[in-house]
């Protein structure tokens, strides 16, 4: 064995916590998913720091809290001077390897144009001040479409890229294609005429299986696998829609949408993802239940990538000597409150599925404790005997790992376009940043679905004001940094201090 494990990390996209066989889902089918489960530790209330791709990976990559690093939302770069987990693994010997998407930086090309993930200067320049050695970057499925990478090389290879971009292009842009026209609505489904091998989720794990048979170095790695889905659109392949075809899908435990509150600027964002984002007046029980479909299957896709995976790891003799571990970047409403995506403070969007292998195995454990998406980026340096720099706010798992007690939280955070959330065990406040005001709060024993929100309820202002003082206001008190305007910012006026890493 080398002095030192391999650790592979495969992060998908979008991935719903509960929609796992391990995790109790009656009708999913992951065979592989469930199969790391028995032979690891699965990990029940795993929160993300951002319920939005770039928020949700900066914050994993950095072990810093949004307020710090700044991505509130899909317009930053994660700032290439922050200290990383990555790099520190680096640092201590591993070579640090990435294939797929990472969206970690803003794919404009140096122009503004296309470009290609392996000729922009600006990216790679990027990854490696992230800490990436090697790096295979893909995009994700929407950004294939005017973001050329690896994969698109592929299918340009094959004939197919020309079909790829007219018909997802049709969902981004409009139709027809990349031109004008009637865009899809986002509860459209329809299987994508790239399928089989060439689906976009089945190359990459066919092309991290061949990274990892050719692998030949003496030093350990770790991998950041990315796989694009499940994220929408909602386009499974035929074949793996056709295992869910007969099936009755399971339905969200809450249809209820939300009211609009009453404050500026929360109800323009609640309004946008109610009645703009998700169309959630549409969105009938017939139609989430068809999108689920879909969804399930693009999970089965990914969860067949894992198996083969898994069969090269075997393969090479390296299972026994690698950290294998499966979690995704923020969670998917689903149809809960008959809303779609991710982006709102509700438990589906922020709960990640974690499941944590060592190598050989272990026996199964559930741990049911919260806990934050970035202590697992902190248990990956655990892993590779790195301490990490003092200002990282992660904290290692590994007491779980070793069968005694490990790491629990009382509170965990999420925030995104300017709003914060901060759960207990019994609630949980959402907060505009800027004022430290409650605009939304949840009583979660009473109200497991959050279907009523408490937060103008003068029965509550008693314990909605002690936990801003307690946990709110601290959380805020080192300033909140902001590199620009955001979406649903009400003047355009930013206020913003020096970033932590000037500190």
């Amino acid at each position: 064995m080398r002095p030192r494990p391999n650790i592979l990390l495969i992060m998908s996209d979008q991935h719903r916590a509960d929609i796992m066989g391990c995790a109790g889902d009656p009708v999913v089918r992951t065979p592989n998913m469930d199969r790391l489960a028995s032979q690891g530790i699965r990990f029940e209330n795993a929160y993300c720091q951002g319920p939005l791709c770039m928020p949700a990976r900066a914050s994993f990559l950095t072990e810093r809290y949004v307020r710090d690093h700044g991505v509130f939302q899909n317009a930053w770069d994660v700032p290439s001077d922050l200290p990383t987990f990555v790099g520190d693994l680096r640092a201590t010997g591993y070579l640090t390897s990435c294939i797929g998407k990472m969206h970690l930086w803003v794919h404009g090309g140096e122009n503004g144009g296309r470009h290609h993930t392996r000729d922009t200067r600006e990216g790679i320049e990027q990854m490696r001040a992230y800490g990436f050695e090697e790096v295979i970057e893909t995009v994700g499925k929407l950004a294939t479409v005017v973001i050329t990478s690896e994969y698109s090389d592929y299918l340009e290879d094959r004939g197919l890229y020309p079909t790829y971009r007219q018909w997802v292009g049709a969902r981004m842009y409009g139709a027809p294609g990349d031109g004008a026209g009637t865009r899809y609505p986002l509860s459209s489904v329809g299987s994508n005429p790239i399928s089989g091998e060439d689906y976009i989720d089945a190359w990459h794990g066919r092309r991290v299986a061949e990274w990892i048979e050719s692998y030949d170095r003496p030093q350990p790695f770790l991998l950041w696998v990315g796989f694009p889905g499940p994220h929408d659109p909602w386009d499974a392949p035929q074949d793996y829609v056709d295992l869910y075809r007969s099936a009755v899908m399971p339905m969200p435990a809450s249809l209820a949408r939300p009211e609009l509150p009453a404050g500026q600027p929360f109800r323009r964002f609640l309004d946008y993802f109610l009645n703009v984002h998700s169309d959630s007046s549409n969105l009938t029980d017939s139609t989430i239940a068809e999108i689920r479909r879909y969804y399930y299957a693009n999970v089965t896709v990914i969860d067949d990538a894992i198996g083969r995976i898994f069969t090269a790891l075997e393969h090479r003799g390296l299972l026994d000597d690698t950290w294998v571990i499966y979690t995704s970047d923020h969670g998917e409403m689903m149809g809960e409150h008959r809303m779609l995506t991710k982006m709102v403070f509700y438990e589906p969007a922020l709960k990640v599925p974690l499941i944590i292998r060592p190598p050989g195995g272990c026996d199964p454990r559930v741990v049911v404790p919260m806990i934050e998406h970035m202590d697992l980026s902190a248990t990956i340096r655990a892993i590779a005997g790195s301490d990490g720099d003092p200002r990282f706010e992660g904290r290692s798992l590994l007491g779980w790992l070793d069968g005694g007690t490990g790491l629990s939280r009382d509170s965990v955070v999420s925030e995104n376009y300017g709003f914060g959330m901060v759960r207990t065990a019994s609630h949980k406040i959402v907060f505009w940043e800027d004022a430290a005001e409650t605009v939304q709060f949840f009583d979660l024993v009473a109200d497991p679905l959050e279907e009523v929100s408490l937060a103008e309820d003068p029965a509550e202002r008693a314990i909605i004001e002690d936990l801003t003082e307690t946990l709110v206001k601290p959380f805020l008190a080192p300033g909140v940094f902001r590199p620009g305007p955001g979406t649903f910012d009400r003047t355009r006026y930013v206020r913003s201090r020096q970033p932590a890493r000037a500190e």
